[in-house]
């Protein structure tokens, strides 16, 4: 399920939890909520970037001392070896 983020529409008629934004797990069959769940403020969905980005689980040095290989694509067919 995704993580989607809310903002209040009007920041006048806002509480500090909708100004700022909350995130709110929703199936793709809920619909979005319309208001803030403290203030009862209007609120609407806002783009979000995706966590895209290196692992800071440490999965890349787990994978690396059990003998796993990773590769990065440098070109058509081309691969280069990191670990």
């Amino acid at each position: 399920m995704p993580i989607y983020e809310f903002k209040a529409k009007n920041h006048r008629h806002s509480c500090p939890t909708c100004r700022d934004g909350f995130e709110s797990l929703l199936s793709h069959t809920e619909p979005p909520p319309s208001k803030c769940p403290d203030c009862g403020a209007r609120v609407k969905k806002c783009i979000s970037a995706p966590n895209v980005g290196a692992s800071t689980s440490g999965f890349d040095d787990r994978a690396k001392s059990s003998g796993f290989h990773k590769l990065k694509k440098t070109g058509k067919g081309e691969y280069e070896k990191l670990y």
